[in-house]
C-alpha cells in the first residue's frame, strides 16, 4: 500500500486541475470495478455491484484535489503573484516549492520587512521561477495553478508527505476496492473520487446527485490533539480511524455512526470518536443531495494539515480498510 500512496500523494493536482491524479487513480482500480465512469465535473465512479435488484446504494467518496495557488499577476522581472486555491496557512509557504502542471517549479519567497513574529500576507508573497538566463525564464501565465511539491516519507508506521488531504482517502478507497475484488457483496457501492473539494465539495455534490445513494460516508483526514499543547481533541495518531460525530459542516447521520461502530466491531479494529470544530468533508455535500441522504465520514488522523509535512500512521490506513471491507460486506440496514 505504501507505493500506491507515495504514487497519489506526489502526483499533481490542485482542485480544478485534477488531469494528472485522476489518470493515475484510474490506473490504479482498472480490473476492480463493474462499471467506470468520469462525471462531467471529472469526478470518477466506479461501481460494484451486488446483482441484486433490491439492493442498498453505498456511496463511498475521497477527494483527490489538493490545495494549491493560482498566478494573478507575472512582473516585468518574471516574479510571479497568487492567490489560494483552498486553505493555505501563509505562516508554512515561505520557502516552501511549489510544481506547475507543465513541470517548472518555484520557490515562495517574501518581500523584505516583514514584521518579525508576524505572519505575511498574501500580497507579500511570490513566487520565483527565475533560470539566471536574463529573461523571464519561464512559460508561467496569469492562471495557471501550481501544488505544493514534497516526496513522501517514510518514518516507521509515520508517513509525512503533501496532500495526505485526501490523496490518503484516495488509498485507502483503492484499499478497499482490492479487498473486494472478486467478492459478491449485498449492497451496491460507489467508489467515488471526487474533485474540487477544497475549494467548496463540489465534485461530491455532483456525483451524489448521479448515484442517489442510501448512505453515504467521506473518506478524508481530521486533525489531532496529540502534539505539545494542541487544541484538546480525542484523536491520536496509530489509535484507529476516527468515527466522526460533527465538524462544523455537518452532523453525522447517527445510524451511520453506528454502522461504521459495529463494522469495527466485527473487524477486530480500533477506533476514535471525532469532533472536529473546524472543517468540513465531502458528506456535508452528499447529505444535503436531492430529499437528503444518510451521511458519516470516517477519518484519518493526520498532523499538521494543510502543509507539506501532513503526517498519518499506515496502521491507521489499514484498520480503515478493515473497517470499511466489514460494513461492506453485510446487507446495509437504511432504516431510521
Amino acid at each position: 500500500m505504501i507505493e500506491t500512496i507515495r504514487k497519489l500523494v506526489e502526483t499533481y493536482g490542485p482542485s480544478g486541475h485534477e488531469d494528472k491524479i485522476r489518470e493515475v487513480i484510474l490506473q490504479e482500480i482498472e480490473g476492480l470495478a463493474d462499471e467506470v465512469t468520469v462525471d462531467a465535473m471529472g469526478s470518477v465512479i466506479a461501481w460494484k455491484r451486488s446483482g441484486a435488484d433490491d439492493a442498498p446504494v453505498v456511496m463511498l467518496s475521497a477527494h483527490m484535489d489538493e490545495i494549491g495557488v493560482m498566478v494573478t499577476h507575472v512582473d516585468e522581472k518574471g516574479y510571479l503573484r497568487f492567490t489560494n486555491i483552498g486553505g493555505l496557512g501563509l505562516v508554512t509557504l515561505i520557502g516552501n516549492r511549489v510544481l506547475f502542471e507543465d513541470g517548472t517549479v518555484g520557490v515562495i519567497g517574501v518581500e523584505s520587512g516583514l514584521e518579525a513574529g508576524k505572519a505575511p500576507t498574501m500580497e507579500q508573497l511570490f513566487i520565483d521561477v527565475s533560470t539566471g538566463d536574463n529573461g523571464k525564464g519561464h512559460n508561467i501565465r496569469v492562471g495557471d495553478a501550481a501544488g505544493l511539491l514534497r516526496n513522501l516519507e517514510v518514518r516507521g508506521d509515520r508517513l509525512i508527505a503533501k496532500s495526505m488531504d485526501d490523496r490518503i482517502g484516495c488509498a485507502l478507497q483503492i484499499g478497499v476496492m482490492r479487498e473486494l475484488k472478486g467478492q459478491q457483496i449485498p449492497n451496491d457501492v460507489a467508489f467515488v473520487f471526487s474533485v474540487q473539494e477544497e475549494v467548496g465539495l463540489r465534485g461530491a455534490r455532483a456525483a451524489a446527485y448521479a448515484v442517489d445513494p442510501d448512505i453515504g460516508i467521506a473518506i478524508d483526514v481530521t486533525r489531532t490533539g496529540d502534539t505539545p499543547k494542541a487544541a484538546p481533541m480525542d484523536v491520536s495518531l496509530g489509535k484507529g480511524p476516527a468515527i466522526k460525530v460533527k465538524d462544523s459542516g455537518m452532523l453525522a447521520a447517527p445510524e451511520v455512526i453506528a454502522l461504521m461502530e459495529q463494522a469495527a466491531e466485527r473487524a477486530g479494529v480500533p477506533y476514535q470518536l471525532e469532533v472536529l470544530e473546524r472543517g468540513t468533508t465531502d458528506s456535508a455535500a452528499m447529505q444535503l443531495v436531492r430529499a437528503g441522504v444518510r451521511a458519516g465520514t470516517l477519518s484519518i488522523p493526520c498532523r499538521y494539515v494543510h502543509t507539506t509535512s501532513e503526517t498519518v500512521d499506515i496502521n491507521d490506513v489499514q484498520n480503515g480498510v478493515k473497517l470499511l471491507v466489514a460494513l461492506l460486506s453485510e446487507r446495509v440496514q437504511v432504516e431510521a
